[in-house]
């Protein structure tokens, strides 16, 4: 099942809501770090999760 989750960016603590599964790479707003990338599926995210959005 597809989602918007909010992740914490660990570079500048930024707080961002992300698709569960992107079709491309996704970087911080703030500081260009790549939150998630895709991975055939649910994404590969390099980032702290706070919340499911729905």
């Amino acid at each position: 099942m597809s989602s918007f989750i909010k992740y914490r960016c660990e570079g500048c603590k930024n707080e961002q809501v992300i698709f569960s599964k992107p079709s491309s790479v996704v970087n911080c707003l703030v500081c260009n770090n790549e939150l998630a990338t895709p991975n055939g599926g649910i994404a590969k995210v390099n980032a702290v999760e706070l919340e499911i959005l729905g």
